[in-house]
């Protein structure tokens, strides 16, 4: 017989806007399973850029989210409300979450679950879907990626950009990073990138022009924003699309409509959280049958940079500020 589920629970749960250190265990009430939702007891989940941003202030929450930071969990199905099919309880799950994976339990909606792949551990596995529904979604789905195309991704070697690789490398696409050194360019290529530029080496346009001999590339998959967007713009090809999925360097860019204009650029965005649920539901779907056969039989590995326990999100969150990382940066629930 299962264990009881308690009714409060260990959490980070910052009480205001700071530094690494507001993130400190306190307990919250165990949430409960509405209609179309599982609770899920979280075994690891992943640290993200909108973590960090939530942190400072930076990022609202949408309405109704949890407090809790945290968008991607992996565990096992504790409870399933009304309405839900699957996962049944004990199901091993990931779960793509608006909040609260830094917890003991979490809610999730039923439709946003996929299967813990064959093979992988629940921390690696905890890595894989906010990147992945990300990647999958405005690559593939909004900027419409096909086999045989190039495709720029900017942050080679951050979770972002290591699923973009082994998404690009799984689907025939031809993949060109920019990485912050030659360790993390190294690095990439051994991941599968087909060219890694040093962006603080090498002009990153001059050089995507000369790799594809002066055509430029189909796609660029942008998380810079700010200055990088024009000359974002100098790297696409006649008819290139530019898709935004952040802004690390600002929201506001200059940008010369004639250029774009006169070669048929398209430009668009999005925020995965903000999305609607029956939009990430597709998006699950569309995971399930198309990508996860791949992580099953090996075509696609883990991308685990390092892991923490959940008490130590504040150190985790550091080394996501510093920039080291290679992969996805996970936090594992030693508190049972």
């Amino acid at each position: 017989m299962a264990a009881p589920i308690p009714e409060t629970m260990l959490a980070i749960d910052p009480e205001g806007p700071g530094g690494p250190e507001v993130l400190v265990p306190v307990f919250r009430p165990v949430p409960q399973p509405g209609a179309g939702e599982v609770l899920i007891a979280v075994r690891a989940a992943g640290v993200n850029r909108p973590d960090v941003l939530q942190r400072r202030g930076l990022y609202p929450m949408p309405p109704g989210a949890p407090s809790i930071p945290g968008l991607e969990v992996a565990g096992e199905v504790a409870l399933v409300g009304r309405d839900v099919s699957w996962p049944r309880p004990g199901d091993a799950v990931v779960a793509l979450v608006a909040g609260g994976g830094y917890a003991q339990w979490c809610v999730a909606p039923a439709a946003q679950c996929l299967p813990v792949p064959p093979g992988w551990t629940m921390a690696e596995a905890a890595g894989l879907p906010e990147t992945f529904f990300t990647v999958w979604f405005n690559l593939f789905e909004q900027a419409g990626a096909t086999a045989g195309q190039r495709v720029l991704v900017h942050g080679g070697t951050s979770g972002i950009g290591m699923t973009a690789i082994d998404l690009g490398r799984a689907f025939g696409l031809e993949v060109i990073v920019t990485c912050g050194n030659a360790e993390k360019c190294a690095r990439a290529r051994s991941a599968g990138a087909a060219h890694a530029i040093d962006y603080r080496a090498t002009d990153f346009v001059a050089e995507v022009l000369r790799i594809t001999g002066g055509r430029g590339v189909e796609i660029v998959l942008d998380m810079v924003g700010g200055d990088y967007l024009p000359r974002n713009l100098a790297c696409l090809a006649h008819g290139g699309w530019h898709q935004a999925i952040a802004f690390q360097r600002g929201a506001k860019a200059e940008l010369d409509l004639a250029l774009v204009m006169r070669r048929k650029l398209r430009l668009s965005g999005s925020f995965l959280r903000p999305q609607p649920a029956g939009v990430k539901a597709a998006i699950a779907a569309r995971l399930r049958s198309s990508v996860w056969p791949r992580l099953a039989d090996g075509t696609i590995g883990p991308r685990l940079d390092s892991t923490f326990p959940l008490a130590g999100a504040a150190d985790a969150h550091r080394r996501m500020e510093a920039g080291a990382h290679v992969g996805k940066i996970v936090l594992v629930n030693d508190w049972g």
